[in-house]
């Protein structure tokens, strides 16, 4: 790990701030349970850490994720773990290593280290699995189980999923399928400017990502590596004036995969910015739970 400059780090906030200010990200330890569903807190141990957690098992299950974190100090995701578990979608949300009551180190830009490097991205990934074996104990059999997740856990949910083939699926929203510089060069260009694309075309943004000097000298996670290993279905849900994950990139990149024999599909919402899942409208989040319904029915499931 290295440490950050002053300059450097408020670049680096910038990444961080998308997915910190949702108001999906709320502790759901107090939550009441309803009709519809039940609630339980769980912890499970991850390479030396206790992750604390809670499942949310709706009456009828038709399908099960773990919520995979975006970057910054993310804790268990309640609201949309209710939203997803009241159309019969079962949840493990946890609080993020080192966050809220999960035991471990956080690691990021707020306190000097550097949240993309492969060794973390790595160990979130061994967490992420950890939640899935938890939630698999509250789930019947064949239903599919898979992970979702938010910008960054596009780099960790491959790394995951190529650990454990007993995961079923995956859901990745505003998730960059393009390495880790790669993101940054593009994130770094655009400066979080909201109406980077009122002035910019992609044809400017894909010169800048391949030319631009990186500024960090750090070992780059491809997330594509790891998704041509897989063969489980995956759904990419993106913004098209994002301006924090190079998203025309990211559908090239996947384009790719599909021509492969993946079974990866993406949607793109026009409008949208970079947080897809947590936008006044829940049109991508509908998207994704009909998709996930959609497996069970086609027998996708252990």
């Amino acid at each position: 790990m290295f440490k950050i400059t002053a300059t450097i780090k408020s670049c680096f906030l910038l990444f961080l701030c998308c997915i910190g200010m949702s108001s999906f990200a709320q502790t759901a330890a107090e939550t009441p349970g309803t009709a519809e569903f039940k609630i339980s807190e769980v912890s499970f141990k991850s390479m030396g850490a206790a992750i604390s957690g809670t499942v949310y098992r709706p009456n009828k299950i038709y399908g099960a994720v773990v919520l995979v974190h975006g970057s910054g100090q993310e804790k268990r995701m309640g609201g949309l773990a209710t939203i997803l578990a009241n159309s019969g979608i079962a949840v493990l949300t946890y609080d993020k290593r080192g966050v809220g009551q999960s035991e471990g180190t956080y690691v990021g830009p707020e306190v000097g280290t550097n949240n993309i490097d492969s060794a973390n991205l790595n160990l979130l990934a061994l967490d992420a699995v950890g939640a899935f074996s938890e939630l698999s104990k509250y789930i019947p059999s064949r239903t599919p189980i898979g992970l979702m997740g938010f910008s960054q856990a596009a780099w960790v949910i491959p790394i995951a999923t190529a650990k454990n083939t007993k995961i079923d699926f995956m859901v990745l929203f505003s998730g960059p399928v393009a390495t880790t510089l790669e993101q940054l060069r593009f994130q770094f260009y655009t400066e979080g400017n909201a109406k980077f694309w009122d002035t910019h075309s992609e044809a400017d943004a894909r010169e800048h990502i391949r030319t631009d000097p990186d500024k960090y000298q750090f070992a780059a996670t491809d997330p594509s590596k790891s998704l041509m290993q897989l063969s489980i279905p995956g759904l990419w849900l993106f913004g098209g004036r994002d301006v924090q994950a190079p998203v025309g990139l990211s559908v090239e990149n996947l384009e790719m995969l599909k021509a492969k024999g993946k079974p990866y599909e993406f949607q793109i919402f026009p409008a949208f910015g970079h947080n897809t899942a947590f936008a006044k409208s829940k049109e991508p989040v509908n998207e994704a739970i009909k998709w996930i319904i959609a497996l069970k029915q086609k027998g996708i499931g252990r």
